[in-house]
């Protein structure tokens, strides 16, 4: 083998390991948020939501909401912490450049976390919240049946031919259906929403066109939206967050005495001592 193909293959030999530690790193770190996101969750939920639950239905719909929900955490403590992780590396890199056990930590590694963090976020903001929400509330479409059931439980009787009673709708896969129409209906309500609002702001044969150019300007035109109506809820509940901290914090601390006099406190002690002493 020729000297430039050696060098060319211990270059993507050196490349394909490089992938595989960035995507060993990756899944680790978002393992690690999940587990600590699952705690979280489970700590703070009421315990009737899921765990008193009979119906083998309802608690299979509560543990994949769960899911969702511990997903979606995990990806927004990730976005947070993202920021200061970023800058622990590099100075990290550049107090030990020459270190070889943290040679990892490089720009690659973090620009990979860039795109799985905005990639994660808009996936769980966009469908996986609306999901979840819409999952729970779900019953199914009318006329579906459970396939299968628990042992010993009897099956529901179908309602005799002109009744008014309907077969109630059960089922994961039909809550599933449901949740999914309902979904892609808000989905073509917002799409709508914005495109409207588009072609009145802009006012052109241009902007009244089809939705031809959906991935390129309508998307991001709703992800600046919904960004703009984060920062603003931001600014808005940030005040009444530090005033309330700081309000529980001054509950819970103990002020310090060291301006004090003691011998004021002391000679205060003495009188209250020799009051007492002559009323008895």
């Amino acid at each position: 083998m020729a000297p430039a193909e050696q060098d060319a293959l211990a270059v993507r030999e050196q490349l394909f390991h490089e992938r595989v530690r960035e995507c060993l790193i990756c899944t680790l770190l978002f393992a690690s948020l999940y587990i600590l996101c699952h705690f979280i969750i489970t700590h703070f939920k009421k315990h009737t939501d899921f765990a008193a639950v009979h119906d083998d239905e309802d608690a299979a719909v509560n543990r994949i909401a769960l899911g969702l929900c511990t997903f979606t955490l995990a990806v927004a403590l990730g976005a947070v912490l993202l920021l200061p992780f970023s800058i622990i590396s590099n100075e990290v890199l550049l107090s030990f450049p020459q270190n070889y056990y943290v040679q990892w930590l490089n720009g690659s590694l973090i620009h990979g976390l860039w795109n799985l963090v905005f990639l994660f976020s808009n996936l769980s903001l966009v469908f996986l919240m609306p999901f979840a929400y819409f999952f729970t509330e779900s019953e199914g479409f009318a006329g579906s049946k459970k396939v299968g059931g628990p042992v010993g439980v009897p099956r529901p009787v179908p309602p005799t031919p002109g009744s008014s009673l309907t077969p109630l709708p059960q089922g994961i896969m039909a809550r599933v259906y449901e949740t999914s129409v309902v979904l892609l209906l808000l989905t073509l309500l917002v799409l709508g929403m914005v495109w409207v609002a588009s072609a009145i702001v802009g006012n052109n044969a241009a902007s009244r066109q089809s939705l031809h150019d959906l991935w390129e300007y309508y998307l991001p035109y709703l992800y600046s939206c919904i960004s703009l109506f984060g920062v603003l809820l931001l600014l808005l509940c940030t005040p009444f967050g530090l005033s309330t901290m700081f309000t529980v914090t001054g509950k819970l601390l103990v002020k310090p005495r060291l301006l004090e006099d003691l011998d004021e406190q002391l000679s205060c002690t003495r009188l209250e001592e020799a009051s007492v002493s002559r009323r008895i």
